[in-house]
């Protein structure tokens, strides 16, 4: 329930803003606007507004919405009465109806730089782009990184967070290039050159920070809950413990805790831990059970009945109201730049079509950033704002871009394309547009059914 009042309040504010850019402007130059929709196919609610009786209906399919404007095209000669020709559409000037066109991209734009902004004022808690101990033998290793290295540029970029830092690295794995890293050791800058030519086409599929052999720092290893049964109630463990150590080895991470207790079923394993800022010795005995895991093969592994938690150094992102605005206009900048780039290396072969998502993936998205709290679930929204108004800018007949183009055509030919050409090439463009849905739709099945 959850994801799919997520997915439909993000789908509705976002179509409801962009055809808003269109009714604004189209209102603002004086054309006639009959009907705003919000979805598809025959309304489930509508009503009228203003002296214009526009009518304003929400439908059924909630996967676009249309403003419907006074034209003579549709009705053909005569169906605009005389009093209200200049109010049509079609007798607009050509940067007027250029304006009205390209009015619903540029309000997902504005969206999206907003919601950036407000992030940025109140600023958002991220994990620290901090780094583990590498991978032996990958790139990272090769690259000369060390645990405790603490990345603050790439490629010449300011880095404040490892989202940030994961996001500019994808360029440099699109292009299989050298990421110019500058990393903070003992006090010192440094200068860090990582190769990412060697990895994979499909990395992108993949965890390629992993690939690379990158890892974030470990952090405070805690006990989230305890049950009652297991063994680590019977050694005395209480949530809240933080494990220092495992058998007089540092623990930074969860998950190594957790392959220690499980290939120690039936022996004592000695943690440290802190309880209240003391510190003391617990022996536990992890119980022998069977595993789930696939490669496992139901062989037995130890476990101790208590739930780990995995605290990463977080670090706080903020700005000013003046810099706030200006961060949330590199951000949308940015995401648009990056999002036609990975379209252009889909299109040349060079990035997985298996990339581009649908709306499934899109509702799960909705739903997990809607769990994780407000701000994951503004930062989706001004994500997928960004991304509606790149695709209506793609010169395909049928969107936004596509009607700027014919206007482009328009203006080098001194008068309007023919009708015929018109309808020829519309087709044509709502046929690629349905085979790229039936991409994103694919992709979106094999990745829940683990295709």
């Amino acid at each position: 329930m959850t994801t799919l009042v997520a997915f439909l309040f993000a789908l509705a504010l976002l179509i409801f803003v962009h055809e808003l850019g269109h009714y604004s402007v189209a209102r603002w130059c004086g054309v006639k606007v009959l009907r705003f929709s919000i979805g598809f196919g025959k309304p489930l609610l509508r009503f009228t507004v203003g002296a214009d009786r526009t009518e304003w209906t929400i439908s059924p399919i909630p996967l676009g919405g249309y403003v419907r404007m006074l034209d003579e095209r549709e009705g053909g000669p005569g169906s605009v009465e005389a009093h209200e020709v200049h109010r049509a559409f079609n007798r607009q000037s050509l940067g007027k109806r250029s304006a009205i066109v390209i009015a619903g991209p540029l309000a997902n734009f504005v969206l999206a730089i907003g919601l950036y902004a407000s992030l940025g004022m109140v600023g958002i808690e991220e994990p620290a782009a901090a780094l583990g101990e590498p991978v032996a033998g990958s790139q990272a290793a090769a690259a000369g990184l060390r645990a405790g290295d603490r990345v603050t540029a790439i490629d010449g970029r300011e880095i404040r967070s490892m989202p940030e830092f994961r996001l500019r690295l994808i360029d440099a794995v699109v292009e299989k290039r050298e990421a110019r890293l500058v990393v903070q050791r003992d006090g010192r800058s440094l200068q860090v050159a990582l190769d990412t030519g060697g990895l994979g086409s499909g990395e992108l599929d993949k965890d390629f920070m992993r690939s690379l052999g990158l890892e974030i720092a470990g952090g405070v290893v805690s006990i989230g809950s305890v049950s009652p049964d297991g063994s680590a109630a019977k050694a005395g463990l209480l949530a809240g413990d933080e494990i220092v150590s495992v058998d007089g080895r540092p623990l930074g991470r969860a998950t190594d805790l957790i392959e220690v207790l499980r290939e120690n079923a039936g022996r004592e394993v000695a943690l440290s831990i802190r309880r209240a800022s003391v510190e003391q010795r617990i022996v536990v005995v992890p119980q022998a059970q069977r595993s789930d895991r696939p490669e496992d093969a139901g062989r037995s592994v130890g476990r101790i009945g208590a739930a780990l938690q995995n605290r990463v150094e977080m670090v706080r992102v903020d700005h000013g109201p003046i810099d706030a605005i200006g961060y949330g206009a590199r951000q949308t900048w940015d995401m648009s730049w990056f999002s036609l780039r990975m379209l252009g290396k889909m299109l040349t072969g060079d990035l997985s079509w298996r990339n581009l998502s649908g709306p499934v993936a899109i509702a799960d998205y909705a739903g997990q950033s809607a769990k994780v709290g407000a701000f994951a679930y503004v930062a989706f929204l001004a994500l997928i704002s960004v991304s509606l108004g790149v695709l209506n800018l793609l010169p395909v007949p049928v969107l936004d871009g596509g009607h700027l183009v014919y206007y482009g055509l328009e203006a080098i030919k001194g008068r309007p394309l023919s009708e015929r050409f018109m309808q020829v090439t519309q087709k044509a463009g709502l046929a690629a547009i349905v085979g790229l849905m039936a991409v994103a739709l694919f992709n979106d099945l094999s990745r829940l059914f683990g295709g």
